[in-house]
């Protein structure tokens, strides 16, 4: 096996699991909602606002940890507007989920200007203030081992806390919505909500408490952004992951194993776009960075375009309950 190539595609896999795990967080936390029949197309403010907090509060205190628990509190506040907009009120979820990305986009600007002076960025965290990478048990002892011991040790261990969180939270996400009550129920709200509300369950709890994981799940993709696969917080940083998190759920057609496949991707793509800006290939030249930059792009218009198969959504989605008197 020649070496190099061996050591390249090392590199692209363990970039690859770093740039996935955002976007499998925000897809997960969109599972929850549309899986109850809330459609959130505010995913990447919830990315934005979370990642601002979190970035803010690490700098003013130095905790990481503080800075996590600010960015998960933001992004569940935004999510319980959208809730009190489409729940409560039985507002339109598309306009909603638009209007919260336009005030994300607008007030982590405005705060990040006025609080840190600094064009709408955070100060640069370092130290406790940022998430550390974690090397895994005997990652150095096997690292000599032919195959197992690099991938083992270069692309398996070394990554953030909330990486492993992130690939950790898709078989949790499946467990929850396939094997526990809970899950149940928050499935059929969002296929027959006027059943479940005859059973004696309120459908307007069941959602708000999918809305509340979504918040949850999108806190800690914005957070990672922010302190883990970054230091600090710039403008606009989600960069449009929360709409590419959408694709890929759509691409899984809603089902969280799927999801995170669906999310390795994308991920994959991404780290091959950056792996080889500038690059001169055989035959073809030298590709523009801005062509390999839209990639992930491209392909989540090809993949929704019609390349994916009728990817049919809950059927009571979009739809505001309207309890029958």
């Amino acid at each position: 096996m020649d070496l190099s190539l061996f050591h390249d595609l090392l590199q692209v896999l363990d970039a690859t699991l770093r740039i996935s795990a955002p976007l499998l967080l925000a897809a997960l936390a969109g599972v929850f909602s549309e899986r109850a029949g809330i459609f959130d197309i505010g995913l990447e403010g919830k990315l934005l606002v979370s990642a601002f907090a979190a970035a803010a509060v690490a700098a003013v205190t130095g905790s990481v940890w503080l800075g996590l628990g600010s960015g998960i509190l933001a992004s569940v506040a935004l999510a319980l507007v959208h809730g009190f907009a489409c729940i409560t009120h039985r507002g339109n979820q598309i306009v909603s989920g638009v209007a919260i990305n336009f005030i994300a986009s607008g007030i982590t600007a405005l705060l990040g200007q006025a609080w840190f002076s600094q064009g709408g960025r955070t100060p640069q965290l370092t130290g406790s203030a940022r998430f550390e990478d974690i090397t895994l048990p005997f990652a150095e002892a096997i690292a000599a081992v032919p195959v197992i011991g690099p991938i083992y040790a270069d692309v398996l261990s070394g990554h953030k806390l909330l990486v492993y969180v992130a690939f950790l939270a898709a078989p949790l996400t499946w467990w929850v919505l396939y094997r526990t009550r809970f899950g149940m129920r928050l499935r059929a709200v969002g296929e027959n909500p006027a059943a479940v509300d005859t059973a004696g369950i309120s459908v307007a709890w069941m959602r708000y408490r999918a809305v509340i994981c979504t918040g949850i799940l999108c806190g800690l993709a914005g957070a990672y952004l922010s302190t883990a696969q970054n230091a600090g917080f710039i403008r606009e940083m989600s960069a449009g992951k929360g709409y590419i998190a959408l694709a890929a759920m759509i691409f899984a057609k809603w089902r969280p194993i799927p999801t995170m496949f669906a999310c390795l991707l994308f991920g994959l793509l991404d780290a091959l776009a950056i792996r080889y800006q500038g690059f001169e290939f055989p035959l073809i030249g030298t590709i523009p960075s801005q062509a390999t930059a839209v990639l992930p792009y491209v392909l989540t218009v090809i993949l929704l375009a019609g390349f994916i198969g009728r990817a049919v959504a809950p059927k009571a989605g979009g739809v505001p309950y309207v309890k029958e008197r």
